[in-house]
């Protein structure tokens, strides 16, 4: 099992391209970064933190940690991360494919996925956080239906020399974009989800790749079973499936729990780094490389 490292890439942490050197020179597979566009102040009479002003999560757990207002933008810093390595696997954790429009995402990514001679990873998710996709004119009982054509749109985009897309969503007539990705099919597309029976189903029928967020080892292991199960009932490879479980929590795992991870048979793990100053992350960093070896 490969490890990865997640960064809430912010301005006041390790700065990406600083970061991906570091981790490259560990020995470590990937480096993904997440996405937010803004986060809306909640409205009058919503609940807010006291101190900071944030609003809950989408489960309405919880708070929002202050780091979710200051995510860089992945695709500038992921071009920075792979003009300074020449291994390290990058990706987005994931890019909210809803906020853009496939013309302009499309670019991004093509250029991106050749900047890192193939090294990018398309992560995306269809979002949780209400507010910020009605400011981007996403209803979110249409998330998914937008994501699923979306995706579409950018595949004929990297596939077809002259391109043109009629869906409900996305409109655009004969065009030409270049650059393509190296591939055709574009680079490896992974869903980032919540690991229910919805969101399992969509990956069954969509996902190159899954990244669950993972809170409990043993019950993602059996939801790994049945997207398999569903993949082949639908005369689709489960072999070709590539799965990362994402560890969000906001601690170091413990060589257990990476163990326990590996035993999933899962292709890599997805470790949080610290929001803090450089020697912070770097602990960490050093921290986690002792389960490399």
């Amino acid at each position: 099992m490969k490890l990865g490292l997640f960064s809430f890439n912010t301005e006041y942490t390790l700065r990406l391209d600083h970061l991906a050197r570091a981790a490259e020179a560990r020995g470590f597979e990937s480096l993904w970064v997440p996405e937010h566009t803004h986060i809306p102040v909640p409205l009058p009479g919503e609940p807010a933190d006291p101190e900071t002003g944030m609003p809950l999560a989408g489960g309405h757990l919880f708070y929002l940690p202050e780091e979710y207002r200051h995510m860089s933008d992945p695709f500038t810093t992921l071009a920075a991360a792979a003009a300074v390595t020449t291994r390290l696997r990058l990706g987005t954790c994931v890019c909210l494919i809803n906020q853009h429009h496939p013309l302009t995402l499309a670019k991004q990514v093509a250029c991106l996925d050749r900047l890192s001679d193939g090294r990018f990873i398309f992560g995306i998710g269809a979002g949780w956080n209400v507010a910020e996709m009605g400011h981007h004119g996403v209803k979110f009982e249409q998330r998914w239906p937008e994501l699923r054509e979306r995706l579409q749109a950018l595949r004929t985009l990297w596939s077809s020399d002259c391109a043109r897309f009629e869906g409900e969503h996305v409109r655009f007539a004969d065009s030409w974009q270049y650059p393509k990705p190296l591939l055709p099919q574009g680079p490896p597309v992974v869903l980032g989800t919540l690991d229910t029976p919805f969101a399992r189903r969509q990956v069954a029928r969509y996902g190159d790749g899954w990244l669950p967020l993972t809170f409990d080892v043993a019950e993602t292991q059996r939801s790994i079973a049945d997207i398999h199960a569903q993949m082949a009932a639908l005369g689709r490879d489960p072999a070709k499936l590539e799965v990362s479980l994402f560890f969000l929590a906001d601690e170091i795992q413990s060589p257990d729990t990476l163990a326990r991870a590996r035993e999933t048979g899962a292709a890599r793990a997805i470790l949080r780094l610290p929001v803090g100053d450089e020697r912070t992350v770097l602990n960490a960093l050093d921290s986690y490389a002792k389960s490399l070896s």
